[in-house]
């Protein structure tokens, strides 16, 4: 049943990611895969490298990848929080969290 659900690959090392997670899995069960890439063995998925997926959160939606705020906003959506998702999809906002998503995942990046 997981191979059809949508899959969200996320660090379960990051007490940031680990928390929403954790937050969230109750309202995603069923809804989509949680697949923690710092597992051992992980080496990627889907022609994109565990590295990769380090770099910033990723999403495989059963016909693409979503990744970084694109993938936070999918997630979201699927655990019912469309309120939130639907203010941070408003261009002026989005452009600003997109942006902050991008440094605050460049910076986690460099102190793995």
């Amino acid at each position: 049943m997981t191979d059809k659900l949508p899959r969200l690959f996320y660090d379960g090392k990051c007490p940031l990611c680990e928390k929403e997670i954790c937050y969230l899995n109750p309202k995603l069960l069923g809804k989509i895969a949680l697949i923690d890439i710092s597992e051992a063995g992980f080496e990627g998925w889907g022609g994109v490298s565990k590295q990769a997926m380090m770099k910033k959160i990723h999403v495989w939606t059963g016909q693409n990848f979503l990744i970084g705020l694109d993938a936070t906003l999918y997630y979201w959506r699927l655990a019912g929080l469309s309120l939130p998702a639907k203010l941070l999809s408003l261009p002026l906002v989005y452009s600003i969290a997109n942006a902050g998503y991008n440094i605050w995942a460049h910076w986690r990046y460099r102190r793995l």
